[in-house]
């Protein structure tokens, strides 16, 4: 078992329960562009994806659609849909067991740098980071891969081996193999353990508490 110094959390699925938010956020932005969303639980499917790419994949919109629909989207999250959210059950006590156990914790995220720090800090959790890397808001930085990197490189992590990215979808697996790091796929956020393991997982976490016992044996 590797002995992982660095551990990169991804925020939305992860560490907090961001769906009801996101989902309105999304609603809100589609809504203006005459769209009737019929049934909610088909706009889960945003949670985790790039937005700009989410909307020109899901709604068909041109490249200039979906900037509109990114702005409107943001006009409702910044002030309400940032806060529809919730912290898991068991984070707490996982960030503090790795923190106590000497682990270095990062936070690599698709959401705006600007948003993910205002979550963390409303819901108590900004206190257990070294550094949080998410993206930019002007797009230019909205990989997975990208907030990795980003997030690496501030910590001055050079063996990668030891770098463990935690998230709940494909696109945290994804980029933590672009990067060349292991991912542990959590299976109480938004993605699935089929969706994780044809991404490549390394292993699979049903609960916060489950995290640590993989981090931490014995």
């Amino acid at each position: 078992m590797t002995d992982y110094t660095h551990i990169l959390f991804d925020l939305d699925g992860t560490l907090t329960d961001s769906g009801p938010g996101i989902m309105n956020s999304v609603m809100y932005a589609l809504e203006r562009f005459g769209v009737t969303v019929d049934d909610r639980a088909t706009l889960r499917k945003f949670i985790g994806p790039p937005l700009i790419d989410s909307f020109r994949e899901f709604c068909g919109f041109s490249d200039d659609e979906a900037q509109r629909a990114l702005v409107l989207y943001r006009a409702y999250f910044s002030e309400k849909g940032l806060f529809e959210n919730a912290v898991y059950p068991g984070i707490p006590a996982l960030l503090q067991r790795l923190r106590d156990a000497g682990r270095t914790l990062l936070v690599a995220t698709g959401k705006p740098e600007e948003f993910s720090l205002r979550i963390l800090e409303h819901f108590g959790l900004l206190q257990y980071f070294d550094f949080v890397s998410g993206a930019s808001m002007d797009e230019s930085r909205n990989q997975k891969w990208q907030v990795i990197e980003r997030a690496l490189a501030h910590c001055g992590a050079t063996e990668r081996s030891q770098c463990l990215m935690v998230g709940d979808r494909k696109h945290d697996v994804q980029g933590a193999r672009r990067c060349g790091l292991p991912c542990l796929g959590v299976l109480y956020g938004y993605g699935s353990a089929e969706e994780l393991v044809s991404a490549g997982a390394d292993a699979l976490a049903g609960s916060p508490a489950a995290v640590g016992d993989y981090i931490l044996p014995g």
